[in-house]
């Protein structure tokens, strides 16, 4: 489940989803370019729509374009559609040194010297990773402002270093969708609320909303989003692209402001599984600073564009989460077209039950989360350049400002924090074991008796109505529970729309299986085709 939903204290269990959709979203006039009501994909001109870290590769080579006309125009983009236009509000902060570091790679190009195929490419990175440079990292959160960094994240060196152009910051809700049990993902204190651009009055999702608002809308060529239980796969999904939640451990973890040091993970997100293979490449590495790496020295691979296969499905054994074939019947109708691709590209498929058996664990979850959220806080505040020592001064600085920090949800979920102990709790040991372990220990078995090589699914269910009065509603399908917290790999790649909302499929396996994922889902991304251009339609109400 998400957390959005395992935090939740109501419920709404008992409203018709027609009722609730009509409280949610207000309806309002579309413009009618179709007898849809929607743009065609053809109607967006930007020169750079939908285009590859491949392409633009090519293009600079060619002196088509150079990393500084890319990134300028990707900044007009911004311009038009983010603060202006359809108003998107993806992005949460532009670096005001993009174009001169594009310069310096322009140079480095012209000199012979390239640095891989990031160089010169322009990328989009979640509010809540360090940048020491002249941008904050706030997590979303008014109480950080002014938080600027001494340096950069481990992951973000490993970006320069790469030859990557960080055009800015993306907006989250924040502190990454743990603060109240009745949220609504893609708000900030500080950022406002993220809109997702195929209808402009759903919910992006998960916490990396801004990164799979902008990265869909094409504001960059590629992508990143942080995950502790579904905010890479869920905005990726809902949002019409490929998103990566790595083994946790792949990716270093240091300087970015946390919740959970056994499930959180950074991961890329792109519109293409080659594009987030090529970033993903990038990112890893065994950092000193995060012990969590050290496991994945040996088991990490320098370039994983060498497990793109077009025949990747040939031969392989994916089990498809049963309870996931009943429901919201177009959603089911996507899914089994799915499935018959896999079959149709050499893949046989099983029914296979992984949630039954971990119906009871999303209580354990909760208590490895809120332990680990409040430890790890208080370590990064401890530490940053903010007047924020402690998660205690977060607390108290949102009540003395309750109507700029919280003007819509409270913070439930940080006062909660404040009441638990160490990591050396009994209650935390016990969930912790229970969480992790015994998920580990379903996927293990259920994976070793049908002799799977993944374990697939609908991603989740359709982007939700934005409603700040009530916060987010469950959809049905969540599927990002299992890997989060065993801690294992997790693609989801778009399997196909729903009244013009993107839905993706699942791929998930043991730990460091990244590259075995990555072949597969190449293959069904290159066999089905199902990622769309948004159309920015304001809503699908009548």
């Amino acid at each position: 489940m998400l957390r959005r939903n395992f935090l939740k204290t109501g419920s709404i269990a008992g409203l018709a989803l027609p009722a609730v959709l009509a409280a949610a979203c207000s309806p309002k006039s579309k413009e009618k370019d179709d007898d849809d009501g929607e743009k065609e994909d053809g109607d967006d001109k930007f020169e750079l729509n939908e285009t590859t870290i491949a392409a633009l590769q090519d293009k600079m080579k060619s002196g088509t374009y150079t990393s500084r006309s890319i990134c300028e125009l990707y900044l007009k983009r911004m311009d038009e559609l983010d603060k202006k236009g359809p108003k998107l509000n993806a992005v949460i902060e532009l670096n005001p040194d993009a174009l001169s570091i594009a310069d310096a790679m322009d140079k480095e190009r012209k000199s012979g010297k390239l640095r891989g195929p990031l160089h010169g490419i322009p990328v989009l990175i979640k509010d809540n990773i360090n940048t020491g440079d002249k941008m904050m990292t706030t997590a979303g959160a008014a109480a950080l402002l002014g938080n600027h960094a001494a340096q950069d994240a481990f992951i973000v060196k490993q970006l320069r270093a790469a030859g990557a152009v960080i055009l800015g910051k993306t907006n989250l809700s924040e502190w990454a969708n743990f603060r109240s049990s009745r949220s609504t993902s893609a708000w900030s204190s500080r950022g406002g609320q993220t809109r997702m651009p195929y209808v402009l009055d759903r919910n992006p999702s998960g916490s990396s909303s801004g990164t799979g608002s902008a990265v869909a809308a094409n504001f960059c060529t590629v992508g990143i989003g942080t995950e502790t239980d579904g905010s890479v796969v869920s905005p990726s999904s809902v949002n019409g692209l490929v998103g990566i939640k790595p083994t946790v451990g792949l990716l270093s973890r240091s300087g970015i402001i946390p919740i959970s040091k056994t499930q959180d993970t950074a991961g890329p997100m792109a519109r293409t599984v080659t594009d987030a293979a090529i970033l993903l490449s990038a990112l890893a590495g065994v950092d000193p600073d995060d012990s969590y790496t050290a496991a994945s020295k040996g088991k990490s691979h320098p370039d994983y564009t060498a497990f793109l296969d077009a025949d990747g499905l040939k031969g392989k054994r994916i089990g498809i989460e049963k309870s996931f074939l009943k429901g919201n019947d177009d959603i089911v109708d996507v899914l089994k077209i799915a499935i018959e691709v896999l079959k149709s590209k050499g893949a046989t498929v099983v029914e296979v039950d992984v949630l039954t058996p971990m119906k009871d664990l999303g209580k354990d979850e909760f208590n490895v989360l809120i332990y680990e959220f409040k430890d790890g806080v208080n370590n990064y505040l401890a530490k940053a350049n903010s007047n924020m020592k402690t998660l205690a001064d977060v607390v108290k600085y949102n009540k003395d400002n309750i109507k700029t920090a919280m003007p819509y949800f409270r913070q439930e979920t940080l006062e909660l924090a404040l009441t638990k102990g160490d990591l050396n709790s009994k209650e935390y040991l016990d969930s912790l074991k229970k969480s992790n372990e015994g998920t580990r220990a379903i996927i293990n078995k259920i994976i070793a008796d049908n002799k799977l090589d993944a374990i697939g699914g609908a991603t989740n269910g359709l982007a939700c109505c934005i409603d700040l009065a009530n916060g987010d509603y469950d959809t049905g399908f969540s599927f990002s529970s299992p890997a989060a917290m065993a801690a294992y790999p997790h693609i989801t790649v778009p399997m196909g729309t729903v009244h013009g909302l993107p839905i993706g499929f699942s791929f998930m396996g043991s730990a460091y299986t990244e590259g075995e994922l990555i072949k597969m889902a190449y293959a069904y991304e290159q066999a089905s085709k199902k990622r769309v251009s948004p159309r920015f339609i304001e809503t699908i109400m009548p």
